[in-house]
């Protein structure tokens, strides 16, 4: 059971890592997503994986599941969701204003520089 949760968490990590390193916006929020995800099962599998238990300690009760790391998971989600929405609009307002979704700069082209220098500038 711990080898298929760290496996799981390990594929999410690199195949978010691949996605935050493209050149258009999208990917690079699928990207975020899934890093997200890889947290959110971490943090869970933080808590012991434990199957069948309940989460509160009551007297007829001898092995409990810890509370703590669902909490933090419920609370991660929300805000990763908030975060998206967020990173989502950027990201939208970007092409709208540029009708280009690259994440990064795009370099002058040949014509460009051959107009400024034919006009004078440097």
């Amino acid at each position: 059971m711990e080898l298929l949760v760290a496996s799981a968490i390990g594929i999410l990590t690199a195949g978010g890592l691949y996605l935050m390193l493209r050149l258009r916006t999208f990917p690079v929020i699928m990207g975020m997503s899934l890093l997200t995800y890889a947290v959110n099962v971490f943090l869970f599998a933080s808590g012991r994986l434990t199957v069948g238990a309940p989460p509160i300690l009551r007297d007829d009760v001898s092995v409990y599941t810890d509370p703590l790391p669902q909490a933090l998971v419920l609370t991660a989600i929300v805000i990763s969701f908030g975060m998206t929405a967020v990173v989502v609009m950027i990201g939208l307002g970007a092409y709208l204003g540029s009708d280009d979704d690259h994440v990064d700069d795009q370099p002058e082209t040949l014509d460009d520089t051959a107009d400024i220098t034919a006009e004078g500038g440097s």
